[in-house]
């Protein structure tokens, strides 16, 4: 049985491999494919694997591009932090999900699942990426906030960019404020209107009006300065910058 995980985080991909492990000990294992480009590359390359984990969010964008590019006939579990309504009303089209961070005994059963899998003729992922889209009314218009002894309700439109740094995550406000909120940057990213905010790369996510200067850099990477913000060092991965580009341009 071959076995592919595409996720670009490292210990999620390592925990992921021994987990399986442990439940399908029979597993050819392959990866981790960390990309959108990598995992095309080797699915156009390689035979389609019995089953594939994918992560949705990965480094230069959302995995269901992935499969836009290239046809594959296995069957996939997601590995994602979506609602879990709209992931509900995905799994009858017989594809599974876990949610980070994995529950080995969610994963087990998800194998089971996999194991009297009888494959379709064809996955419909437009149909699961249509589904897994949060809808407008779910996005966050504001955050509950600490304050010393006192909370305080933070409205996203006065969030200028949100800096994950020291394995805290701060919100910065316009007016100048930096202050601590309980959420990665991943659920964050999920969290937050998409026309509003962008995911710069893993340590920033910019509102629209933060975004200063932009330089071409080098690799065909973009460099950014967000307004208020003393980082100099802000980079656009070359994968990025299409996505980007278009976000700018509304």
């Amino acid at each position: 049985m071959r076995v592919l995980i595409i996720e670009d985080e490292r210990p999620a991909a390592a925990r992921m491999k021994k987990l399986i492990t442990e439940y399908l000990p029979e597993a050819e294992i392959f990866g981790h494919l960390d990309s959108i480009s990598s995992a095309v590359k080797w699915l156009q390359k390689e035979a389609s694997p019995d089953l594939i984990f994918c992560d949705i969010q990965l480094a230069d964008g959302q995995s269901f591009e992935i499969f836009e590019q290239v046809k594959v006939a296995s069957p996939i579990i997601f590995t994602t932090a979506y609602d879990q309504y709209a992931i509900k009303a995905f799994k009858l089209n017989s594809v599974d999900y876990l949610l980070k961070p994995i529950d080995p005994i969610e994963l087990e059963q998800s194998i089971q699942k996999f194991k009297n899998y009888q494959l379709q003729p064809q996955i419909d992922l437009n149909q699961i990426k249509d589904l897994l889209k949060p809808q407008s009314a779910n996005y966050k218009s504001r955050f509950m906030v600490k304050i010393g002894e006192k909370i305080q309700s933070i409205p996203t439109e006065n969030i200028a960019y949100i800096l994950s740094a020291e394995k805290t995550t701060f919100i910065c406000l316009k007016e100048g404020r930096r202050l601590i909120l309980d959420y990665t940057l991943d659920q964050l990213e999920e969290m937050l209107n998409p026309k509003l905010f962008f995911r710069i790369n893993r340590k920033y996510i910019s509102s629209f009006e933060a975004i200063g200067e932009i330089y071409s850099y080098s690799n065909s990477r973009l460099k950014i300065k967000l307004k208020g913000c003393d980082d100099n060092d802000i980079l656009i991965s070359r994968e990025k910058v299409s996505t980007f580009k278009e976000w700018l341009d509304g």
